[in-house]
């Protein structure tokens, strides 16, 4: 049994200052020691998949980061896993807690799970190991984790047996984010028809004339989204997701926090926001003021034949409000869009939005079904584009880049 500032301040030695996660009653102690260091980071997210995804978002940002979860979470993380970390490459370590382990007595929930922890690991080409039960085995064991890390760009993993970990208390509470007044979401509806709908097109237009790229990250949400971002202008300072749907926001928070000298702007889609909404409670409860989430809303799954989403009865900013935006938006007009973008562009890292607090903007625009003939695929590879971003806002990198093929 090791202590947990023995392991976090070996990790902290090798640049390891993120942490997020859902909690076990295995990594109790991990938790509650970084929580109470000022100095350390850690993001209570809503599910697996977003702490894997947020932590891919801070590797983006350069940075070092830990996504810890009870190993039943990892159904929940598979798809940022596979599509997201693996495809462009964004290493993070991850502590997985083997509940259920064979020959251990555990809940009936963990039954199937337990056995077959490692096969999932070893199925998504993550490399594992058990996690060090000695003092002396912990610098050993990260070192083999940023080497894995470092030369292939993809995670690696410790997975966490039973008492591994001596108590550690949690005093007062934890460093969660304070309670502050919620906005009142803003409707701005025109009455257009579905025909007199800005296009997905034109709201794009306007993304990219308010985000310098100098100054501003967009990171476009996986389908038409990004395709039709990078049709109309592949800039260094754009990332297109090509999976790990419903993932783009706690993502994008992920890089908003480690870098908040940036703009950060979100541009998801209804199917997927709604995929993931828990993601809303986590941007209003962390979401710093360089970030701004945009919703496109077209009602459907464009890009898989254009099936309905169930949207049109949601209240997407009501939603954000609630979950402690500093502003919620939602509109059918372009004006609307253009504004939220503006304030964002206007108050990197202090601006206040209508809870007269500072915090991530919403805006969710009503928009056209429907997309341009002859959209083409992105020719720049997934490795190439985050590679091209990382050196756009000087993010230095720890793994071996591929060169932009053009």
């Amino acid at each position: 049994m090791i202590e947990a500032a023995q392991f976090v301040e070996a990790a902290r030695s090798r640049g390891f200052e993120w942490y997020a996660g859902v909690p076990c009653s295995f990594l109790t102690p991990f938790i509650n020691y970084v929580l109470q260091d000022e100095s350390l980071h850690y993001v209570s997210a809503a599910n697996e998949g977003d702490a894997v995804a947020l932590i891919a978002g801070v590797a983006l940002a350069g940075k070092r980061g830990i996504s810890m979860m009870q190993n039943s979470g990892l159904g929940n993380a598979v798809s940022p896993l596979t599509s997201l970390t693996w495809t462009f490459r964004l290493p993070q370590l991850l502590i997985v807690t083997w509940r259920g382990q064979p020959g251990v007595s555990d809940e009936p929930q963990h039954a199937l799970m337990g056995p077959v922890t490692p096969q999932m690991l070893e199925t998504m080409e993550i490399p594992w190991e058990l996690f060090p039960t000695q003092a002396e085995a912990i610098g050993p064991a990260l070192d083999r984790a940023l080497r894995h890390m470092d030369e292939t760009g993809r995670p690696y993993a410790l997975v966490m047996q039973k008492g591994s970990v001596a108590p550690f208390e949690l005093k007062g509470g934890g460093a969660m984010p304070e309670k502050h007044a919620l906005p009142v979401a803003q409707m701005q509806w025109t009455g257009r028809t579905p025909e007199q709908l800005p296009t997905r097109q034109q709201a794009l237009e306007r993304v990219i004339a308010a985000t310098p790229a100098v100054s501003t990250v967009v990171v476009a949400s996986t389908g038409f989204c990004g395709r039709e971002l990078y049709a109309l202008d592949d800039r260094a300072n754009q990332l297109y997701m090509v999976g790990s749907m419903g993932c783009v926001t706690p993502f994008a928070l992920g890089l908003a926090l480690a870098r908040p000298d940036l703009n950060v702007v979100a541009l998801d889609g209804d199917g997927a926001a709604l995929m993931r909404m828990g993601a809303f409670a986590t941007l209003g409860a962390y979401g710093p003021s360089n970030l701004t989430h945009v919703l496109l809303d077209n009602g459907a799954h464009d890009s898989t034949g254009g099936q309905a989403t169930v949207s049109a009865q949601v209240s997407f900013a009501a939603v954000a409000a609630a979950c402690g935006y500093a502003d919620a938006v939602e509109s059918d007009d372009l004006a609307a869009l253009d504004a939220v973008l503006a304030a964002a562009r206007a108050g990197t890292g202090s601006s206040k939005g209508a809870s007269g607090v500072a915090g991530t903007r919403f805006v969710r625009l009503t928009i056209r079904r429907g997309t341009p003939d002859g959209l083409p695929r992105p020719t720049i590879t997934p490795p190439e584009v985050k590679a091209r971003l990382m050196r756009h806002i000087g993010a230095p990198a720890h793994v071996a880049e591929p060169a932009v093929q053009r």
